[in-house]
């Protein structure tokens, strides 16, 4: 008899989108960069989306595991380099094309979403329009343009939130409750 797996796509959803929503409110300008958010990156966005992405690969989805995966380790870096772990520091210009070659991936997420959920594509879309909105900020130097992207990642950040509430009540339930 076969063994029912567990969904790990609201853990990897619910670990990406509260720490997202931490991150964007620090860019928006509205709390600032400090233990809290970066503890958040490390163990939730970073671990608790590499853990489902690990389940996804046993489950057998691609998406999921390279996404869940990869998000999980951008989250890492992040944290390493806002931390300056590696003792070399950062450049505006340098964290713009980090933001801009996530952007890349995530544009091609996105297109990988077209079939799905519309609330999966929000999340990819608007996690696009972010990486981009920071790649120009961090490059330009513009304040005001991180601001926007800070606004938008809240927006990604609650869209995956939501995302996954609406996966597990759905699977709780039986039925669709809240529509994704």
């Amino acid at each position: 008899m076969p063994t029912k797996r567990a969904n790990p796509a609201p853990l990897g959803l619910l670990g990406f989108g509260m720490t997202t929503v931490l991150l964007s409110m620090h860019n928006a300008g509205v709390i600032p960069l400090d233990d809290v958010t970066l503890a958040m990156g490390v163990f939730c966005g970073g671990l608790a989306q590499i853990l489902a992405g690990i389940m996804d690969y046993k489950n057998g989805n691609t998406f999921g595991t390279v996404a869940f995966t990869l998000y999980g380790m951008f989250w890492m870096a992040l944290v390493a380099i806002k931390l300056g772990v590696l003792g070399v520091g950062s450049e505006g210009t340098t964290m713009g094309v980090f933001c801009f070659i996530w952007g890349v991936l995530t544009l091609f997420l996105f297109i990988g979403t077209l079939k799905g959920r519309t609330s999966l594509k929000i999340v990819f879309l608007t996690l696009t329009v972010t990486f981009f909105l920071l790649a120009v900020a961090d490059i330009s130097g513009a304040e005001a343009v991180l601001t926007v992207a800070g606004i938008m990642g809240v927006i990604c950040g609650a869209s995956a939130m939501y995302t996954a509430f609406a996966e597990v009540l759905a699977e709780q339930h039986g039925k669709e409750l809240l529509p994704f």
